[in-house]
């Protein structure tokens, strides 16, 4: 920090496995020539949002299987109006806009699934459920008198409640 002014630069740089960070206000940093003299050109997240959008990324227009008159029946949200936007109006738009939005969500997160990390309430929760839909099958499978299942059941049941 070279004044008292707000540092909107961050400088890190890394010599020899050891860190080092500058923060520095505007005008400090173009005193040091460590920003251009023009800024340079600002990115247009609407286009990049229609670009993602597309069914085709090499595509800039939609084709005419985009179903353009989609609109949610509680917010009156048009998929015009959201792909101009890039946002939705309620919780409702995710499945009114279900058919454009899976494809867009396979291209940019390889996937539609949650594979990730879960919160610990969230894992313990599914967990509980589980267990739960376990027993209800184990349930079934004595009055079937499946005894087998059943017992496979019940050692997974024990299983997973002795894992938590």
């Amino acid at each position: 920090m070279f004044c008292d002014n707000v540092a909107t630069v961050h400088l890190t740089d890394i010599v020899n496995k050891k860190k080092r960070e500058a923060h520095l206000c505007e005008k400090c940093a173009r005193e040091r020539d460590l920003l251009p003299e023009t800024a340079g050109k600002a990115i247009d997240l609407k286009a990049l949002v229609n670009l993602m959008m597309a069914p085709d990324p090499a595509q800039f227009a939609p084709s005419a299987t985009v179903p353009v008159a989609l609109q949610c029946p509680k917010c009156g949200l048009t998929y015009a109006a959201f792909k101009g936007e890039g946002r939705f109006g309620c919780s409702h738009d995710y499945d009114v806009f279900r058919s454009v939005l899976e494809p867009l969500l396979e291209r940019v997160h390889r996937g539609t699934a949650h594979t990730g990390k879960l919160p610990a309430a969230a894992r313990d929760a599914a967990r509980v459920a589980r267990v739960a839909g376990l027993r209800t099958e184990m349930a079934s499978a004595i009055a079937s008198e499946n005894y087998e299942q059943a017992a496979r059941l019940r050692d997974l049941i024990r299983e997973m409640e002795t894992a938590q």
